[in-house]
């Protein structure tokens, strides 16, 4: 089986880790000719989860994107949604004809605030049956451990989503599949905003006690969403969708919760993103779901809460107020 990875960071290298624990061919693109030449020199990712060993018969890496896609059945999206169009600007439809699409990014196109599923249909052709996501409670670092982890596999074709489960199952990862693309997706994107506002309040002094009020209110915020985005019948106590927000919003690996955790503490945006040197896809999610919720009149509390705060410069305490007002 031939796989291409597009992405440099740490989740891309987490996915090739775990593919590699099979009988596969990963043809690896990212965007840096030096992390090429490390890896085919040194087999190890320089700049993310260097304990991981890239096994150079395995895994190729590439900087030229169409020589990566050619010649393999399945392409996973591992880049932050932000890049996206960006990474793929060299190719077009044809490069991705016949091709089994997976997006491992859980965010979203801040320029059109689109899914990157209806991103990929709409510029590339790519049709939403042969389309699936890569969801679940699963921080790369703990991929790096070989922690037990569990992914979710969500794609309205089931056959897809069962065979690439199975690419992705493992020693130390289980798999599922669910139908509900829409509804896993929007969730993946809405957990990075309740994360990065966990962080922020908790940086503002809330507590424990504050936090598991704000997750319970997010899943309610959650479910008014998806019932208005993508109406159907759904578990949202399933791992794709719970599991998933409560990893995000208290693991120490949660780079959304470490963004708002350095808003709270009186970080500027521009600082906080310097520091990290790691992109929190929630600070993009967060304009993005704002601006689509506007036109459905949805209470949305805590979304409202992390975009005046970070687009709107509203005072935090003020903010974290009003937030404590609408909670129950």
């Amino acid at each position: 089986m031939k796989i291409t990875v597009i992405g440099g960071g740490s989740w891309a290298t987490a996915i090739v880790k775990i593919l590699s624990q099979g009988n596969v061919q990963i043809k690896w693109w990212m965007r840096s000719v030096n992390d090429v030449e490390h890896i085919k020199k040194h087999h190890h990712n320089p700049k993310y989860l260097s304990s991981v060993e890239v096994h150079p018969s395995k895994v190729k890496p590439y900087t030229n994107l169409k020589e990566a896609l050619r010649g393999t059945e399945w392409v996973i999206l591992a880049v932050p949604a932000a890049f996206v169009s960006d990474a793929v600007k060299s190719i077009s439809a044809e490069n991705l004809a016949n091709k089994k699409i997976i997006s491992a990014i859980k965010g979203m196109i801040p320029e059109s605030n689109q899914l990157i599923t209806d991103y990929l249909a709409e510029n590339y052709g790519v049709s939403h049956q042969n389309m699936g996501i890569i969801a679940g409670p699963c921080h790369a670092e703990e991929v790096a451990l070989e922690k037990q982890s569990y992914l979710t596999i969500a794609s309205p074709n089931i056959e897809l989503a069962t065979e690439f489960a199975e690419l992705m199952r493992c020693r130390f990862v289980k798999t599922s599949v669910l139908t509900d693309i829409y509804g896993v997706e929007y969730a993946a994107v809405m957990k990075n905003i309740v994360a990065l506002a966990c962080g922020i309040t908790h940086g503002l002094g809330g507590g424990d006690n504050f936090q598991a009020v704000m997750v319970s209110n997010a899943m309610q915020e959650i479910k008014r969403v998806v019932d208005v985005i993508a109406p159907m019948e759904r578990d949202l106590s399933a791992s794709a969708y719970l599991g998933d927000l409560l990893v995000t919003a208290y693991s120490q690996f949660s780079r959304n919760r470490t963004f708002g955790n350095m808003i709270g503490r009186g970080y500027s945006v521009q600082a906080a993103q310097l520091e990290m040197n790691m992109i929190a896809e929630g600070y993009y999610a967060v304009k993005c779901i704002y601006e689509m919720m506007q036109q459905h009149a949805i209470e949305m509390p805590i979304t409202n809460f992390a975009y005046q705060t970070l687009y709107k410069n509203a005072s935090l305490k003020k903010e974290f107020e009003i937030l404590k007002g609408k909670l129950k």
